[in-house]
């Protein structure tokens, strides 16, 4: 369980353009970098005015020097607005919340670790990444492999940030333009026929369609998968039943039993 959540005024440290429709965006939070864990997101109000009425839910994509980053995919008017946001402006937000990654249990020590990111999917991965590194310490056999899935070369995000942790990276494309051509739930499949997974796991954010055939692979493999659903939340916190997922233990709701998930409880 977290320690706290909290609502405050945090000031944009930068907000940049890495991509034709992607923005990493900075900003400098004491309270919510100390408390965060990775898979969990925030809310943020992006306007001060009534549209868009509702806050828009963000993981954290990175978080050190008592700084979060987000990175984020302009798809509605809410991430446009944000995307014109300058630094030094301040954004209202509510976190952290949900539930995240597992990732420390002394009792199963994973030989390899297997992060499956469908494009904007990277976003909560990188955490997730870093804290994986710190753990070597704890557990020098681990081993770390990424799998990245984009349309086309021009849409793979984070593959050089995956590389500087020394995490093995292999790409997958829908039109071949670059690695492997076909689905990263393929190319996973495909891995996993060739290697010694062992006491491995699978942690995997994107698409809904991406990760209900990861589940179905994790389940051929007997591999433990968490996956991080992308559904469209109201409240974040719980209160209005908007984003309830169908589980083996009934409805769960994604904003506060996940986003992250046992694939196995999911029925897709």
């Amino acid at each position: 369980m977290r320690e706290k959540i909290v609502q405050e005024k945090i000031k944009i440290i930068a907000n940049q353009r890495i991509s034709k429709e992607h923005f990493k965006i900075t900003l400098r939070s004491l309270k919510i970098a100390s408390w965060v864990h990775p898979g969990e997101f925030i809310e943020i109000k992006i306007a001060d005015s009534y549209m868009p009425l509702l806050r828009r839910p963000f993981s954290l994509h990175r978080v050190r020097d008592n700084k979060i980053e987000i990175l984020y995919q302009v798809v509605g008017k809410g991430s446009e607005i944000l995307s014109q946001k300058k630094a030094g402006e301040y954004l209202d937000v509510i976190g952290p919340l949900g539930s995240g990654f597992t990732y420390q249990a002394a009792s199963r020590k994973p030989q390899a670790a297997i992060l499956v990111a469908g494009v904007i999917g990277v976003a909560p991965l990188i955490f997730l990444a870093e804290k994986l590194a710190e753990r070597r310490t704890l557990n020098p056999e681990l081993r770390t492999i990424v799998l990245i899935g984009a349309k086309t070369k021009n849409e793979v995000l984070c593959e050089k940030e995956f590389k500087k942790l020394g995490y093995a990276v292999k790409i997958s494309t829908d039109d071949g333009s670059r690695g492997f051509k076909g689905y990263v739930s393929e190319l996973l499949d495909k891995e996993l026929s060739t290697m010694n997974h062992g006491l491995s796991t699978i942690y995997a954010c994107g698409p809904r369609l991406m990760l209900k055939e990861i589940s179905a692979i994790s389940k051929q493999y007997k591999i433990p998968a968490q996956v991080s659903l992308e559904e469209h939340m109201a409240c974040g916190t719980g209160a209005c039943l908007g984003c309830v997922v169908k589980t083996k233990n009934g409805f769960q709701r994604v904003c506060k039993e996940g986003p992250v998930f046992d694939a196995q409880e999911i029925i897709w």
